[in-house]
């Protein structure tokens, strides 16, 4: 028996694949459950048109057995096998495929069961095995050969006893270390969980004797102890690891509600019902299968950074990742489920696919699928939308917002905001649709809630004149709707705009008039809030109120406040302005006290009145020691 030598170059993919190609040593028995799997539909392809293999489908399995004394994991299937030379070519040289060659040989369609491609995978097991043996009979081959080796320093190849067709693979696993336990992989359960997760959906029974335990039944006749306690015995039974049929690739009219929502709650954990599910079966440029789910509550930490977003990645039901952050937009990020596609071509390493283009073709597909939905929920199911918006719309914000704006004309249709008509929930399309013929723009007001946003001064124009207004209450509402600009070429215009385009020009006229006659007093008043505003003038919004705070900018007040609370050094201030009501006793009063030339007494009052807008804004007074005895002294 000669030892032989990796090629230079296997050696030190050998090498790097043992020591950084995969994240998790775990992943060794998913490549090796696969590699069974491809070994098995080989030799039932061949049972189609050839009667001599005398097995139908049902005959085929893959069995797995841990001994814990030799510290051996060991996995057989009774698939094709392997002839010496195949042995040589397959295992002997890393990267070349039996399973790639066998699909073109045989010219095989997508429906193609066929899972391993590129003939890597197999050398996982390095990564927990200090020996790998590999004991194989190829279908019509009289002999068997056994392949051993214990990594880079090479391999043996020899006869060996095998009785049966198929391939045993035996792992002796590497010693635990302080940072490792391989152990872990004799453990049944252990060995169980890993099945459940990475491959419940290949189709072929994964079987393992399982040990269980059970209450010892007294011999009949004997009487019962009912202070004893009771006794137990161990019994083994041989149990399938997989369910082998994955909900996503049965026809829908095959399933009901209940079974997508119990494959919701016991897949992703969640103990609430998701609000929506989508089964999607997608031809064309891309061919996949998929289960999107919308969940009905948002997790506790989906607007944290610990946040993980993704869907699950399968390749002919097995799992390649667990999330996979490609396949979703971020403002899709709430989206559960999986993506299950044939057409990945899997490179070297099944957890790296981010520059896959075919990945792309299908979350590409995804993203209009979930946005389809979305549309959907929102035209025929109004209150479970609006279930979703309290949610997660916060999200869709945000995606407004992030890139630039360059997602916005996607997800600005799904969009929902307060109305000042009835506080209701209403889209940006149902605010056009019922504006009236005279409005020019989509108003919109800024607070921290509804009842605040309703008692500001500044939307009292517009709602004398009986137009709509958004209340946006999220810290990123205004930037979104500033990122928006504009809705079906109608602008969007804060109240607190310099012009709302509801002015008459007479009042235009009378205001500018006022102001000219004024402006000895304007002027006085904007020298005593030097640095806090940049001007005081008569407004032409206030009807009730004596004074209200605008900016002028881009930069409005809820921004400032918005980007100061950040964690930041970087402070940023909106061009205030003060503004004052002509109409209100309070003017005719600031009139008073200029005319008697006490500029001091008027200070004062600038003083009082621009804390006073300040606390009807939201916004904290610097110092409400000085504002409590300005009031108590000018009272």
């Amino acid at each position: 028996m000669e030892t032989k030598q990796f090629k230079a170059e296997s050696k030190r993919l050998l090498d790097m694949m043992i020591h950084s190609i995969y994240t998790h040593k775990e992943i060794f028995l998913r490549e090796l459950i696969s590699n069974a799997s491809d070994a098995i539909d080989k030799l039932y392809f061949r049972s189609l048109t050839d009667d001599k293999v005398g097995m139908n489908k049902d005959d085929f399995a893959i069995w797995l057995s841990a001994d814990e004394d030799s510290r051996t994991l060991k996995i057989s299937d009774n698939g094709i096998g392997m002839t010496m030379e195949e042995l040589e070519n397959n295992l002997g040289t890393i990267a070349n495929s039996g399973s790639f060659k066998f699909k073109s040989e045989n010219k095989l369609d997508e429906d193609s069961q066929i899972i391993g491609q590129f003939g890597v995978g197999f050398y996982s097991a390095f990564m927990v095995a200090k020996k790998v043996t590999v004991i194989s009979k190829a279908y019509g081959s009289d002999k068997a050969y056994q392949w051993e080796s214990e990594g880079v320093d090479g391999y043996t190849i020899s006869e060996a006893e095998k009785k049966n067709v198929g391939t045993d693979i035996i792992l002796e696993l590497l010693d635990d270390t302080d940072d490792e336990n391989y152990s872990d992989f004799l453990d049944q359960y252990r060995l169980k969980s890993l099945i459940k997760k990475y491959s419940d959906y290949i189709r072929f029974p994964i079987k393992m004797e399982m040990t269980h335990s059970r209450p010892v039944e007294k011999p009949e006749g004997e009487e019962k102890d009912e202070n004893a306690a009771p006794e137990y015995e161990d019994y083994i039974e041989v149990e399938t690891l997989n369910s082998m049929v994955p909900l996503w690739k049965k026809n829908k009219n095959e399933l009901k509600e209940e079974d997508y929502k119990h494959f919701y709650t016991e897949k992703f954990y969640d103990y609430n019902e998701p609000l929506k599910y989508a089964h999607v079966k997608n031809e064309g440029n891309a061919n996949y299968n998929a289960l999107l789910y919308i969940p009905s509550k948002a997790p506790f930490d989906f607007y944290s950074k610990e946040y993980e977003k993704g869907l699950q990645l399968y390749s002919n039901g097995v799992l390649i990742m667990d999330k996979c952050a490609d396949l979703l937009p971020d403002y899709f990020s709430f989206v559960k489920g999986l993506v299950d596609s044939e057409d990945l071509s899997l490179n070297i390493s099944r957890e790296m696919l981010q520059h896959d283009r075919q990945l792309r073709v299908i979350a590409k597909s995804i993203e209009k699928t979930i946005s389809n939905e979305l549309k959907k929920m929102l035209k025929n199911e109004r209150e479970k939308y609006e279930e979703f918006w309290k949610a997660f719309g916060l999200q869709l914000k945000y995606g407004i917002y992030s890139d630039y704006g360059m997602n916005k004309e996607k997800l600005q249709d799904l969009l929902m905001f307060t109305s000042s008509n009835e506080s209701k929930l209403v889209t940006l399309d149902e605010y056009v649709t019922g504006m009236r013929e005279e409005q020019k723009y989509i108003y919109y007001a800024t607070g921290e809630s509804v009842a605040r946003i309703e008692q500001l001064p500044q939307t009292e124009l517009v709602k004398e004149n009986g137009f709509e207004i958004l209340y946006l209450t999220d810290n990123i509402d205004e930037f979104a709707i500033k990122t928006l600009a504009k809705y079906k070429e109608k602008e969007f215009k804060s109240v607190s705009a310099d012009d709302l385009g509801l002015e008459s020009d007479e009042k235009k006229e009378e205001i500018k008039a006022k102001e000219e006659e004024n402006s000895d007093l304007l002027k006085t008043l904007g020298d005593a809030l030097e640095g806090k505003v940049s001007k005081v003038i008569l407004s032409q919004r206030l009807k009730s109120h004596p004074v209200c705070l605008t900016s002028e900018g881009q930069i409005s007040l809820e921004m400032e406040k918005v980007i100061n609370s950040m964690p930041s050094d970087q402070k940023i201030k909106a061009q205030r302005v003060l503004e004052i009501n002509p109409e209100h006793p309070i003017f005719e009063k600031l009139k008073s006290i200029n005319a008697a030339d006490d500029k001091e007494t008027l200070g004062k009052y600038a003083k009082l009145l621009y804390d006073q807008a300040l606390l009807i804004e939201g916004i904290s007074i610097e110092n409400p020691v000085e504002f409590s005895n300005l009031i108590c002294e000018l009272m």
